[in-house]
């Protein structure tokens, strides 16, 4: 598969899956195989776990939108540097909903075979815009 191809396939994962919760459509981007990649650790989730995740993600923020600034594709690898806005309105590691939207940069790195993806990890800047909706709060601020 060529390079573009990789990207395109990428970008309508996002597209036409995660931002419109239409995880019906998962099979013709994700692998059986899939396996997500957290803190050097390897979870094989395949098609079922994915789905999961993503409904996961949007019972938290039920308007999520991923917009791809910039991508970078080499070999299997594509590289995405992502936008994602939502309103936080479900409860996500013990954080209360807020009911305020939210607005966090990311990269996110899938891997390609056979035209599938495989492979997903990545990071997300979550940290500052939860202190700014007063999702969380830093240690020592009730002390002001």
């Amino acid at each position: 598969m060529l390079l573009e191809d990789n990207k395109s396939l990428v970008r309508r994962f996002y597209e036409e899956v995660v931002n419109t919760g239409k995880v019906d459509l998962i099979e013709n981007f994700i692998s059986p195989e899939y396996t997500e990649v957290h803190e050097g650790k390897r979870y094989a989730t395949g098609i079922e776990g994915a789905k999961a995740h993503i409904l996961g993600v949007r019972q938290t923020y039920p308007d999520l939108h991923i917009e791809i600034e910039q991508q970078i594709a080499e070999g299997e690898w594509v590289v995405s540097c992502i936008t994602a806005r939502g309103t936080h309105e479900g409860s996500w590691l013990g954080i209360a909903p807020t009911g305020k939207p939210l607005v966090f940069t990311g990269v996110n790195v899938d891997r390609v075979v056979g035209g599938r993806i495989v492979e997903h990890g990545g990071a997300a800047n979550m940290l500052g815009p939860l202190l700014e909706i007063g999702a969380i709060k830093a240690a020592g601020a009730d002390l002001e």
